[in-house]
């Protein structure tokens, strides 16, 4: 797999049926590695070693509904009350992030209401932090790091 802007980190690989699998320490199970679950795997670790968010306030590739259409999220960092802190959109290395990745994750976040965005292709990272008040996002250089 091709090398993305992240640290290095450390990954349990399975190989069955010519297929590569990929661990995930969120869902527990072995994972198709796509070039999109690669950048996935890279952002959860990021948020695990480098943020230091608890495993337990993370969530991947779960359903929610935009206007009546099912959709699927790729990473969602809660706060402790439960409330949704992250919402992350994850693209393949290959995908250019264009403003139809921002419209994507803006719609998302009109159900979700997460605080930050980032939306990541593993090689390009863009960071914001929602003004709901003017219906705008703010970028930043980074994330915030976990914080009790």
């Amino acid at each position: 797999m091709q090398k993305l802007n992240f640290s290095s980190y450390s990954f349990r690989f399975k190989n069955s049926e010519n297929k590569v699998s990929i661990f995930d320490e969120i869902r527990k199970k072995f994972i198709i590695l796509t070039p999109e679950e690669w950048v996935r795997q890279h952002v959860i670790q990021f948020l695990l070693e480098e943020k230091k968010y608890p495993i337990s306030h993370i969530n991947v590739e779960k359903v929610l509904k935009v206007n009546g259409l099912r959709k699927r999220y790729d990473v969602v960092v809660y706060n402790a009350d439960g409330s949704i802190y992250i919402l992350i959109e994850c693209k393949a290395p290959a995908i250019k992030i264009a403003q139809t990745a921002f419209d994507q994750i803006a719609r998302y976040n009109m159900t979700m209401n997460a605080q930050f965005l980032m939306v990541t292709n593993g090689l390009n990272h863009y960071f914001c932090k929602m003004d709901f008040e003017n219906e705008k996002y703010q970028f930043l250089a980074e994330l915030p790091n976990y914080t009790l």
